[in-house]
């Protein structure tokens, strides 16, 4: 059997199938086909997938051929900045890659490679004449030269993800490699990390090492510019008003929350590679933050001194831009603002759990939250919970309890006392520019038999709003040189979270530049490309700790499919075995394939054991 290809192994798969039998290949191997036969009126959630699917390619197609040129570049005023630099270039192609993992042509695949290839050039020949960090560049070694990772995550969604249908690709592996290193003490020219205190040196880090002076607003704003010949998205008319949003971001040297997101690189490396000093970075990363939260009263702190203490010489766990204690003014409305950006360190946690598979990640992030709430004042109806931290002690008052990362610890952990403290569902979105859905508390819903109308209300949505963008973009007469590079993101008509929710079973990354986290993945074994092949429409229904409930569909009436699914994003879930009504068949193992008779479906009752693999990006023929 051994020297079988993998297309091989598959027809003796189906042969055995046939037969009513299965057989065992090794862990890696596609151990067991199952048969459907049973003829299946195609849903209507399931035609709208398809048309979902479909329709977001030739609407992708028409956003980039007007805002990007053949190169690939973008067709903006290029500038530094973290209001309107390199970040929200790249965010433009935000849910391409998982919307081409889900399936949909191959078109969007090539897009958004040539857009990223446009965009690593474009931005690396960009400089600024004042800002003294990019004079000589804003990326080199494809990676920009210094930000802060809340901006890094956001511009990083589109690469981070780009391995779900590409991780054999060697370009790709040489880059996910050398941007690790940049975190790993690997990079003389990028020495970001202390190995022996285990911190990261500064909030400002890149491609070009940290920053370990004070931030000025300049570094944060870049060059000045007419400020009045553009819309700028923040509501500034003066060049003297962005200066004026930046100019408390000045606290940046040493460690900080918001660094987590960086593990990110590092985990990606490992999916891609196997490498394991990939795997023991994060980890050992990882298990100093927890350190520091138990030393902490179990709360993260936001500035971690460059000696590696918690809050450095001047004792202030809480000081940092961005961290507890964070609180500047508005230039535009004047009005002092909250930003604690406590959420954006969410990815360390996912991450540490996918590669270790180790609960104590999640239980950090709920006993944070459980001292949060714990300072809340008053009684009763007149209860208030604090959601920031300064020299005063906790404020930031609000009615309900701080539940920032609810959602993502009911998800890691599948424990139904998590569930109370997501949001409550909405019948509808509320707000406008950014990407809305009808949100994750009514999928929840969905998924525990109290919404049977979400999914196509949902995949309607995701339609309709293709339309909305659409109409927007074409009203836009904006010439190039008076763009700026966050101008056409209200514009980008990929809608994917509703297929990302109820194909993969998966929460929808987050601009914090982190991985998927699904509970089921598709392959086109005939294809041999990510997500699932013509004509087959799937369907998450039901999800626990132990069981997956998924419906799988075959709308063409002549033509027979075969869909491999896995377990997981990067198969680090074990599918023991597949239940089919009152019958079931041993699968033990991260894959498994479905034969789709013509016009055929059936659900499947998949029993897992979640987080027992090595994860790997790999795609099944890819394994070992």
């Amino acid at each position: 059997m051994a020297s079988l290809d993998w297309h091989q192994v598959h027809r003796v798969h189906l042969l055995v199938a046939a037969l009513g039998l299965s057989i065992g290949l090794g862990a890696q191997a596609a151990d067991v086909t199952v048969r459907v036969q049973t003829r299946m009126e195609p849903a209507r959630w399931a035609v709208l997938e398809r048309r979902l699917l479909a329709s977001n390619v030739p609407a992708a197609r028409e956003f980039f051929e007007k805002y990007y040129d053949h190169r690939g570049y973008l067709k903006a005023f290029v500038r530094w900045g973290a209001n309107d630099g390199p970040d929200d270039a790249f965010e433009h192609f935000n849910r391409w890659p998982e919307l081409h993992a889900l399936g949909a042509n191959d078109e969007v695949l090539r897009m958004y490679t040539q857009g990223h290839e446009g965009l690593l050039k474009q931005y690396t020949e960009a400089r600024t004449t004042e800002v003294p960090i990019a004079r000589q560049g804003m990326y080199a070694k494809e990676f920009i030269v210094q930000s802060d990772w809340m901006h890094h995550g956001e511009g990083l969604q589109l690469f981070n993800r780009m391995g779900l249908s590409t991780p054999q690709d060697a370009t790709y592996r040489a880059r996910a490699r050398r941007f690790a290193g940049f975190y790993m003490a690997e990079d003389p020219g990028a020495p970001n990390y202390d190995p022996k205190l285990k911190i990261i040196r500064s909030m400002q880090n890149g491609s070009r090492g940290p920053m370990l002076r004070q931030a000025t607003a300049l570094d944060w704003v870049g060059d000045p510019f007419d400020v009045a010949k553009f819309d700028a998205e923040h509501g500034e008319s003066t060049f003297k008003q962005f200066l004026a949003h930046y100019e408390d971001y000045t606290d940046v040297a040493g460690d900080h929350f918001l660094n987590l997101a960086a593990t990110t690189l590092a985990t990606n490396a490992y999916l891609l590679t196997g490498d394991q000093k990939y795997r023991r970075w994060v980890v050992d990363y990882m298990d100093a933050w927890l350190n520091r939260m138990r030393e902490n009263g179990g709360i993260i702190p936001s500035h971690i001194g460059l000696d590696g203490t918690i809050g450095g010489a001047d004792k202030k766990w809480w000081a940092g831009a961005y961290g507890w204690g964070f609180s500047p003014i508005n230039p535009v409305t004047g009005r002092r603002e909250d930003r604690n950006r406590i959420g954006w360190a969410l990815p360390g946690f996912g991450n540490a759990l996918l590669l270790t598979g180790e609960q104590k990640y999640v239980d950090a992030w709920r006993s944070m939250t459980a001292s949060v709430n714990a300072h809340a004042r008053g009684e009763g109806t007149e209860r208030q919970f604090p959601t920031m931290y300064g020299a005063d002690g906790w404020y930031g008052w609000r009615s309900t309890p701080w539940d920032a990362g609810a959602v993502d610890v009911w998800y890691w952990s599948q424990k139904p006392e998590d569930l109370p403290r997501a949001p409550a569902p909405r019948s509808l979105p509320t707000g406008s520019g950014a990407y809305t859905s009808l949100g994750t508390a009514s999928w929840i819903s969905f998924l525990h038999g109290e919404k049977s109308t979400y999914p196509e209300e949902a995949l309607q949505w995701d339609l309709d709003l293709i339309d909305k963008r659409l109409v927007a973009m074409r009203k836009d007469a904006t010439p190039p040189d008076r763009r700026l590079a966050d101008n056409m993101l209200d514009y980008n008509p990929v809608a994917a979270e509703s297929l990302v929710q109820l194909m993969w079973g998966a929460l929808m990354p987050g601009r914090n530049g982190g991985l998927v986290n699904a509970r089921l993945r598709y392959f086109d074994p005939d294809r041999q490309r990510a997500g699932v092949p013509e004509d087959v429409a799937v369907l998450v229904s039901e999800l626990s700790d132990t069981q997956t409930k998924v419906t799988l569909v075959n709308l063409n009436p002549s033509v027979a499919r075969r869909v491999v699914v896995q377990g997981g994003a990067y198969a680090e879930h074990q599918i023991e075995s597949v239940g089919r009504g009152s019958t079931s068949t041993s699968i033990q193992a991260p894959h498994f394939t479905v034969h789709l008779d013509p016009g055929c479906g059936e659900t499947l009752v998949l029993t897992m054991k979640r987080y027992a693999n090595a994860p790997t990006a790999r795609h099944p023929w890819q394994r070992p």
